[in-house]
């Protein structure tokens, strides 16, 4: 990725992180035993931006009880050369690189990247499934599936980098093609999209019940750009949509990237950052919208680092995800902490 399109997404979805600030607040960590499956992070090292094993091995060591992550695509390591179509390999194998050396448990106890969700590019129609099996094969049985972004907005100061990609990508004949090799291999799908467009997501689910897709980011609510004086319509419409992409059975849902600059909150402007119960109560509208659509079983909390670091440290976050599921039972919160990301990712864990 070009240094043009990280600054794009960088001043339209999150802010970068900045450690000073983030120590401004601390907070003692809530049920600190409690096993967590973070299964959506990132890995880079660009120009200003570094986030690999040492930065996310400092979060999750940072109080509370991480088990398990799952990497997921973001451009990471392409391979320089070779075919275009094989380039998103090098991201697979990077990534399980890294999972190798957190299984070597010099880093700590627990296992980063073992999951690895990698890209595709599904424009290539049924020439998609020799891309896939070599990023099979790249994963030493890491690998899970892949994400291919599909968000796109008419409004620039929303779709930021991906105002130049196709408008309803999900419905194009070729991409399904594509997906339709995905279900035969056992392989996930990641949706990352904005919140009107989730009804494409429905159609795309519906086509293919036995794909196992899961929704990133509780559906991209937009808050930002021309979509900011309407939020409350907006919430309205988003609430409306989580609960019919739920009827799909064959869909989860991932609850977090509300920390992200999108949804428009702006904690991320304020002098201090916010605590867990500030964060807490700015979110309980779409969390408890999408966990009782879908369902504990079918929900999984997530930590999107670092996109999602530039309003909140790594223990602020998953304290405020442990006041949001306070009032669960046991075993919802076993599912929302854990063991839904685990099923859905198939992670060998104990």
């Amino acid at each position: 990725m070009v240094s043009s399109s990280i600054d794009a997404i960088t001043s339209v979805f999150w802010t970068n992180p900045r450690e000073d600030w983030l120590a401004l607040h601390r907070e003692d960590i809530l049920d600190p035993g409690r096993p967590i499956v973070d299964p959506h992070h990132h890995l880079w090292d660009r120009v200003g931006q570094r986030y690999m094993l040492d930065e996310v091995t400092e979060d999750i060591t940072s109080g509370h009880n991480v088990v398990a992550t799952v990497y997921v695509d973001c451009r990471s390591m392409y391979r320089a050369g070779g075919p275009e179509s094989m380039q998103p390999v090098g991201e697979v194998e990077f990534a399980n690189g890294i999972a190798a050396q957190s299984a070597s448990g010099s880093y700590g106890p627990g296992l980063v990247c073992a999951g690895i969700v990698g890209h595709t590019n599904l424009l290539l129609g049924s020439e998609a499934r020799p891309v896939l099996e070599a990023e099979i094969k790249a994963g030493n049985g890491r690998f899970k599936g892949i994400r291919h972004s599909s968000a796109w907005d008419a409004d620039p100061a929303v779709a930021g980098m991906y105002a130049s990609r196709p408008k309803q990508l999900l419905m194009d004949e070729t991409f399904r093609k594509g997906f339709a090799c995905l279900a035969p291999l056992g392989l996930t799908f990641d949706a990352w999209l904005f919140h009107p467009q989730i009804h494409e997501l429905v159609d795309l689910a519906r086509t293919f019940p036995d794909t196992k897709i899961v929704l990133d980011h509780v559906g991209g609510f937009i808050g930002i750009g021309s979509y900011q004086a309407r939020r409350n319509e907006n919430f309205t419409l988003w609430r409306a949509s989580i609960k019919e992409i739920a009827k799909c059975q064959n869909v989860a849902v991932k609850l977090g990237g509300l920390a992200m600059s999108l949804p428009g909150f702006g904690f991320e402007e304020r002098d201090r950052p916010p605590t867990s119960e500030e964060l807490a109560k700015a979110w309980r509208p779409h969390i408890e919208t999408c966990i009782e659509a879908f369902g504990p079983r079918r929900s999984m909390f997530e930590s999107n680092f670092p996109p999602d670091k530039g309003s909140c440290s790594y223990h602020v976050l998953w304290n405020t995800f442990k006041r949001l599921a306070a009032d669960f039972s046991a075993d919802e919160r076993t599912r929302l902490f854990s063991r839904t990301a685990a099923e859905f990712y198939t992670l060998p864990l104990a």
